[in-house]
């Protein structure tokens, strides 16, 4: 048997697993992220929500799937079709691609390579290339305004986010994700950064244009934004992109300031619990606070949205680094990489 993985064919075979077992969880992960989201709103609005497809309503998402997946996939007679279908399929590759560096336990991690943070960062920013395209190729104004919109929000947010990973990279010492779960092991990074944790949360909610901060979306002034021309697949293909990006963010937030795989507490019963469980419990705590603030907070007008972008994170995230390596050289805290 060992013969047999050792050749090209057993090796391909090894790597196509190992990516179908990351990416088969991810999709009925997100598959069932909107069935909670849609669960979490009810019990907030007093309400039931979905429980008529399956015990407890648990089809529904198969339900949603099939509904998608018969209707008829129509493609504006102006419209650039190559650009036009090619930026779904973008968007919902680029949330995949993303999990390759994910660690979700010691060893347990598709490509542990040294630049794995870099490596998520240059993924989130390319995520706004799929709605640009999906914008300028609807052939509609409203798609176009929807685009620039989202292209403004994500890349004013991404500049805070990079500042609050390079205050974790001035701890850790490296790019390494493994690393930087590792180097929580006696403390989180939520405790001595909890305001950048609240920077870096914030700016995750506007990086994936959720509510407060789905501007781009806004159903009320601009009818569903830079996909308001996609219907069937293509725009199931931008639904499934979000919740993936949703699900990623809170995978990063929880690498960078939870301590990832690593239990609360190192002692009995914490310890008995196998690290991915951990990961994925810390995971699901951080799309619940993604839903509840859905239920909570009223949408966010544009001028502010940009104001708390650049007037608020990006000088307190600056700040924070400043503050943080003058810290660690003064008191000799600098790891060795750093």
């Amino acid at each position: 048997m060992d013969g047999v993985f050792a050749t090209p064919a057993g090796q391909f075979a090894i790597v196509v697993g190992t990516i179908l077992a990351i990416i088969v969880p991810v999709l009925v992960g997100v598959a069932y992220l909107t069935y909670a989201e849609r669960k979490v709103l009810a019990a907030i609005q007093l309400r039931k929500g979905p429980n008529v497809v399956g015990p407890f309503g648990l089809l529904q998402p198969f339900a949603d799937a099939l509904k998608l997946l018969m209707k008829e996939m129509v493609i504006p007679s102006g419209a650039n079709t190559a650009l036009f279908l090619f930026a779904p399929m973008l968007t919902f590759a680029l949330a995949l691609i993303a999990w390759a560096v994910i660690p979700f336990g010691p060893g347990l991690v598709l490509a542990d390579i040294n630049v794995g943070i870099l490596y998520l960062f240059a993924i989130s920013s390319l995520g706004v290339y799929g709605i640009i395209i999906a914008g300028w190729a609807s052939n509609s104004k409203y798609a176009f305004l929807g685009a620039l919109r989202s292209a403004a929000q994500m890349v004013s947010y991404e500049v805070s986010m990079g500042f609050v990973i390079i205050t974790v990279l001035l701890c850790v010492g490296s790019l390494n994700l493994s690393r930087v779960v590792e180097a929580q092991r006696h403390l989180w990074f939520v405790v001595p950064m909890f305001p950048m944790f609240i920077v870096f949360f914030i700016s995750a909610l506007a990086e994936t244009n959720r509510a407060p901060f789905d501007l781009p979306e806004g159903e009320s002034e601009i009818v569903a934004g830079f996909f308001v021309e996609y219907s069937s697949m293509a725009f199931a293909m931008f639904f499934l992109g979000e919740y993936a990006n949703m699900i990623l963010m809170s995978a990063m937030t929880t690498i960078l300031f939870l301590g990832g795989w690593l239990p609360p507490l190192a002692i009995a019963p914490f310890t008995w619990v196998p690290g991915p469980i951990w990961f994925a419990l810390k995971i699901a705590l951080c799309l619940f606070v993604f839903l509840w603030v859905r239920a909570t907070f009223p949408r966010y007008r544009y001028d502010q949205l940009m104001r708390l972008g650049w007037k608020v994170f990006l000088p307190l995230s600056l700040f924070w680094v400043v503050v943080t390596a003058g810290v660690l050289k003064v008191f000799g805290w600098l790891p060795a990489g750093a």
